[in-house]
């Protein structure tokens, strides 16, 4: 990689003069997006390793948006740049060519920035699928030869005469798709402690709930002291929502009502289980290794199987808590959701990671427990980083050397 140089900028830029000025910013913004370019080809390797084995994240935009202190959405983008501009390699290790060969080159001079290249890429996308990959080829260098020194509405004008070009005929008419229900709900707390529920229904769902709400709202009968129902009927659709609340939530295939996250039944050596070395097979979910067994453990039900050495299995414990829904409600109020840093998930959305891990003798108690979403759960077991217990009883949490 060639190295870049800064522009040399006067000492006193007030004295400059306007070509001067504008110099400066040709030439900065030359050498950022020269910059930018070789950030790429980085992204581009980490992706090709596999980010969750370097660094224990499940994709390489939410590892670059810790790193660079920017939104998922944001490092998204910047990674899906750098994959389409920079040859990867697939899972046997042969090399996946770069989708922009020619636009990479003139990145890599500085002469284009992210957002042609963004534009080139979704008209791309819009070219008809069944054109031949040496016209796809060509349509991407004629677009980054006039991405140098256009802008986009040149390039949207190129996009009309390639469209005319490679497909003359357009489109072949369809039958419209049927369109997607559209369904929304919005519950907010006001400061005067309760929620307000608004939604909007699709015709179907709005139908199915009025009958549902009707049901449960109908006026209760007089009863033997002659007192009727003087509840309005907004006041009866209320009460009904609560009813059908109250029985979803009664429901046992309803997940995070009762403070228990999973059940488990454990089909693994103790050694496997305590070394995270090895398989073992859940029931429901097939085979995971011992070290995803290990995070699963840390907050569930647990039905422990002794196995032989044969695979035979001679006994089957009784079921044990690990965490206890006292325990559970405590970290709840201690914790106030996930503890990692800059993480909002509320607690029914958490799962209670033991510090030191009971396959290894910690024990199940608040000192050893710590609250964590499902993402950060997991980078914690199969990352870098570390959480360990403050001196005032609170979590806290050490971040790699990276």
């Amino acid at each position: 990689m060639s190295e870049t140089i800064l522009p040399e900028l006067p000492q006193e830029l007030w004295r400059a003069g306007k070509l001067e000025l504008a110099h400066g910013v040709q030439q900065s913004l030359q050498v950022i997006r020269m910059a930018t370019a070789g950030l790429g080809k980085f992204l581009a390797e980490i992706e090709s390793r596999g980010v969750k084995d370097l660094y224990g994240y499940g994709r390489t935009a939410a590892w670059f948006a810790d790193v660079a202190g920017l939104s998922v959405g944001e490092a998204g983008a910047v990674v899906k740049r750098a994959i389409a501009l920079n040859p990867t390699r697939a899972l046997d290790g042969t090399e996946v060519p770069a989708a922009l060969p020619t636009t990479a080159a003139v990145a890599a001079e500085g002469l284009v920035g992210d957002e042609r290249i963004d534009q080139i890429l979704e008209i791309l996308k819009r070219l008809p699928a069944e054109i031949s990959a040496e016209d796809r080829a060509n349509a991407e260098k004629i677009l980054a030869t006039l991405a140098r020194d256009a802008g986009r509405r040149q390039l949207a004008d190129a996009e009309a005469n390639l469209l005319a070009l490679l497909d003359p005929d357009g489109n072949e008419p369809k039958d419209p798709e049927p369109a997607e229900p559209r369904r929304e709900i919005t519950l907010e707390r006001r400061k005067d402690g309760f929620w307000k529920l608004t939604g909007l229904l699709d015709d179907e769902t709005g139908a199915r709930t009025a009958a549902a709400l009707e049901a449960y709202a109908q006026p209760r009968p007089v009863d033997e002291f002659g007192q009727a129902d003087l509840r309005m009927k907004c006041e009866r659709m209320g009460d009904a929502w609560v009813d059908l609340l109250d029985l979803a939530i009664a429901c046992p295939d309803q997940p995070g009502t009762s403070g228990y996250r999973t059940l488990v039944n454990v089909t693994i050596g103790l050694d496997e289980l305590k070394s995270g070395l090895g398989t073992a097979c859940l029931d429901f979910v097939g085979t995971m290794t011992a070290r995803e067994a290990r995070l699963a453990a840390c907050d569930c039900l647990m039905l422990p199987v002794v196995l032989s050495a044969a695979g035979e299995p001679l006994d089957v414990g009784r079921l044990r808590r690990f965490v206890t829904p006292g325990q559970r409600r405590a970290l709840n109020i201690r914790d106030g959701g996930c503890a990692f840093p800059g993480c909002h998930r509320k607690p029914k959305n958490c799962h209670a990671h033991h510090i030191h891990h009971w396959a290894d003798g910690g024990p199940t108690d608040l000192r050893n427990l710590v609250l964590l979403c499902g993402f950060h759960h997991r980078l914690i077991h199969h990352g870098d980083w570390e959480v360990r217990m403050a001196a005032d009883g609170l979590p806290e949490f050490i971040p790699p050397q990276y």
